[in-house]
């Protein structure tokens, strides 16, 4: 296990690009501050250097809200945290001491969205995990269809592709008329349950007509697991610890 001197002492940090991203995105975007402790430990066990996003976005922030909270991409916990928003060390039930030893089971769970949709950098190959893509890759859970996607870009170029506008296109079809009116008063560990589900043929002929309730992420997160092994007895495995 590196020491943080060398995760953090790098020539070239990311943060000042990242920074540039975040202060002229085209989505609304809120970040928090992260605690310095929380981010040093969180930063020693996820063993990634600052001059990565992954890394400079753990260490310099408590976390981000896109687009009103639609998404919430984990950082740090944050020193100020009105929200709620869980630290990606919570999300992923990183150990309580530093563990060189301790690796996530598959992915690493870098973002959930209000519907549950969830995420995770590819921890491994597709037969060592379980998980489409390359390792490395990000991937996405998606509740609409119950199985993981990939998305053909690192967690750098992901980050970015969100702070430029992409989630309008890759949402088109899972946000319904007034979405905007109901998110923005959800917390970190909250999100909102469709009736008929998304995955039904109901809500995917009508989404504005479902019913939607406010209830915990991880009551989300356990419901679209569990369907996915009732509909076709396929385990998409962790989803994160919302």
């Amino acid at each position: 296990m590196r020491e943080l001197s060398e995760l953090t002492e790098v020539d070239e940090p990311a943060w000042s690009l990242l920074e540039e991203e975040l202060r002229t995105a085209k989505v609304p975007v809120e970040v928090l501050d992260a605690d310095p402790g929380q981010a040093a430990a969180a930063l020693l066990q996820t063993q990634v250097t600052v001059r990565s996003y992954l890394g400079a976005f753990l260490f310099r922030t408590g976390g981000m809200l896109v687009d009103d909270g639609w998404l919430r991409v984990y950082g740090s916990p944050a020193a100020h945290n009105e929200r709620r928003l869980p630290g990606l060390a919570r999300i992923n039930g990183y150990p309580a001491e530093p563990d060189a030893d301790w690796r996530p089971a598959a992915g690493l769970v870098v973002a959930h969205d209000v519907l549950g949709g969830t995420f995770a950098i590819q921890g491994g190959t597709a037969e060592e995990t379980g998980l489409p893509g390359r390792p490395g890759e990000v991937v996405y859970f998606a509740p609409d269809s119950l199985r993981w996607d990939a998305t053909g870009a690192g967690y750098g170029a992901w980050l970015s592709w969100l702070l430029a506008g992409g989630a309008e296109e890759f949402y088109e079809g899972l946000r319904w008329p007034g979405w905007r009116e109901e998110v923005p008063g959800l917390t970190g560990g909250e999100g909102l349950s469709l009736y008929p589900p998304l995955w039904s043929a109901e809500a995917h002929q009508d989404l504005a007509g479902t019913s939607r309730a406010v209830v915990p992420l991880e009551q989300l997160l356990g419901f679209a697991r569990d369907t996915a092994l009732q509909l076709d007895g396929t385990d998409p495995g962790f989803l994160g610890e919302a």
